[in-house]
């Protein structure tokens, strides 16, 4: 009977701290709670633009590729039937590569440069929904300035993405320092 009152008397107290938290311990939970996932916010913004910047980064690679074969062409280094091949092959993971870059400002709510990658992407569809999105063998030298000039477009429009999408990274890092 002894040892159940000890016992008895010596978790009940214990029992009760647990029950009850102090104000202060309460406090103390909330903002570290806060602080924590505020920081894992931010750290997740940082890779959201590193992502965002890489596929960029793809993004350019594959038009100036384009523009390379292309200016080959110009200057009759490569074949018609060479260079339309090596564009051909290409065009999809382009188209791809953006389909998956305005999804994914999508899912990370980045919404503006969501908006801002839909007209390219509407572009793009246009062309494959019309069967227009392939360099043709046969036009390709009748078509060669429009064709680099549409390269070019699409080159610009996406280094502008991509300076945007450095100076958000900047700010989300120099946002995270901060804190």
């Amino acid at each position: 009977g002894s040892l159940v009152l000890f016992a008895h008397q010596l978790f009940v107290p214990i029992q009760k701290n647990l029950e009850k938290p102090t104000e202060a311990k309460l406090n103390f939970n909330r903002i570290w709670a806060t602080e924590h996932v505020g920081r894992r916010r931010k750290m997740g913004d940082i890779w959201e633009w590193l992502i965002s910047f890489f596929l960029l980064i793809a993004l350019v690679g594959i038009i100036v590729y384009q523009l390379v074969c292309l200016a080959d062409l110009e200057f009759d280094y490569i074949n018609p039937y060479d260079s339309a091949a090596r564009i051909n092959y290409v065009v999809l993971p382009e188209f791809i590569v953006q389909g998956v870059l305005c999804v994914f400002y999508l899912f990370t709510g980045h919404w503006f440069m969501a908006i801002l990658c839909l007209p390219y992407m509407y572009y793009n569809f246009q062309l494959y929904s019309k069967r227009q999105h392939l360099v043709d063998v046969t036009e390709i030298f009748n078509l060669l300035n429009w064709e680099k000039k549409k390269r070019l477009f699409k080159l610009a429009y996406i280094i502008l993405n991509l300076f945007l999408t450095i100076f958000w990274m900047i700010y989300s890092a120099l946002d995270d320092y901060e804190d």
